[in-house]
């Protein structure tokens, strides 16, 4: 199945990425690619988004264990409902990214991070220097599936909403 495709191909790239990383950069080293915008930095998280619950590598890889399974059997329990395409791409992305993460965690005990933005601006008079939280391929991946399944969901909520304001005034 194509979606199964998806996922794969997330998760190559997502493993490719990491290794370019970690081959050519060392541990903290940063390389600017759009000034101070947008950088390469080598970095390990050794915990969830954020840094949150640093060295809790087994909770991490039961947790994900158990994702994965269950995204595979939802991909499968929507194989042949053709109106759920956006889903069980959103599902796919999810895979791709779990997995690329769930391979680091497991062999590695940390989670290879690269992807640094930091915005730099004044609004009303207010300086802003903010760094946002180092991530990987797999993490965007994980995000952007998340926001299609809402996405999915506000859809399906809004189509039967249609679809019973219609009924109603038909009755």
């Amino acid at each position: 199945m194509i979606y199964y495709v998806y996922s794969l191909i997330v998760f190559i790239l997502d493993q490719v990425t990491k290794r370019l990383i970690v081959v050519n950069m060392e541990e903290y080293e940063s390389r600017s690619i759009i000034g101070e915008f947008f950088q390469l930095t080598s970095h390990r998280n050794r915990g969830a988004a954020f840094g949150i619950l640093q060295d809790q590598r087994w909770f991490f890889i039961a947790v994900t264990s158990v994702i994965v399974v269950g995204i595979i059997w939802y991909i499968q329990k929507l194989r042949k409902d053709r109106s759920k395409t956006l889903l069980k791409v959103a599902l796919s992305l999810l895979l791709g990214g779990a997995c690329g993460n769930f391979l680091d965690r497991a062999l590695f005990g940390e989670v290879v991070d690269f992807l640094h933005f930091r915005f730099v601006f004044s609004i009303f008079g207010w300086d802003v220097d903010y760094d946002f939280a180092i991530f990987n391929l797999a993490d965007s991946a994980i995000v952007i599936g998340v926001s299609l399944i809402f996405l999915d969901s506000l859809l399906t909520w809004r189509k039967e909403r249609r679809g019973l304001t219609h009924e109603q005034d038909h009755a």
